[in-house]
């Protein structure tokens, strides 16, 4: 059976991200860790960790944000996304999730706390769809949505990147 993105937005009624693209949690963890075990900059408790289904399409971007805890990314179905990472010392680089090896991608893919990153299909018009793990888990007080001005003005030398992916 070919799983299109539209069969993988119904049936897992994945909702728009504000990042980009489509998303449905699927796991948070019922134990959580307080926040003064928490590295500085939580606004509270968090979950042990959590999970989502994510899914890029056609000519889909997810837009450059960051974290505070980090995510790992599993690759599902689909064609496969290129993640752009500015690292915490301003290093540029790229990883692709995906399977076929012979390409460069690989399965799984982590984005450590506090970098800032984006994402697009390898082949604009396919789709991705991939999963999410973050630990400490994901709250949206964690997440900021890179503004193109100050990301271009803290890193003018990815400025063709930024402008791509913001």
């Amino acid at each position: 059976m070919n799983n299109t993105a539209e069969k993988w937005i119904k049936s897992l009624k994945l909702i728009p991200h504000p990042e980009g693209g489509y998303y449905s949690e699927t796991y948070r963890s019922e134990d959580s860790c307080s926040v003064k075990n928490l590295p500085p900059g939580y606004s509270g408790d968090r979950n042990f960790s959590t999970a989502i289904f994510y899914l890029l399409e056609k000519n889909q971007i997810s837009k450059f944000h960051r974290l505070k805890s980090d995510e790992i990314f599993h690759f599902y179905d689909g064609d496969g996304m290129i993640f752009s990472i500015i690292d915490n010392a301003g290093n540029l680089s790229e990883r692709k999730l995906g399977i076929n090896y012979e390409e460069g991608q690989i399965p799984q893919i982590l984005m450590k706390a506090g970098e800032w990153f984006g994402a697009e299909l390898i082949n604009p018009g396919t789709y991705c769809l991939a999963g999410c793990t973050v630990s400490p888990g994901f709250h949206f007080d964690d997440f900021e949505l890179g503004d193109r001005d100050e990301l271009l003005k803290m890193f003018p030398q990815h400025s063709k990147i930024i402008k791509q992916l913001t």
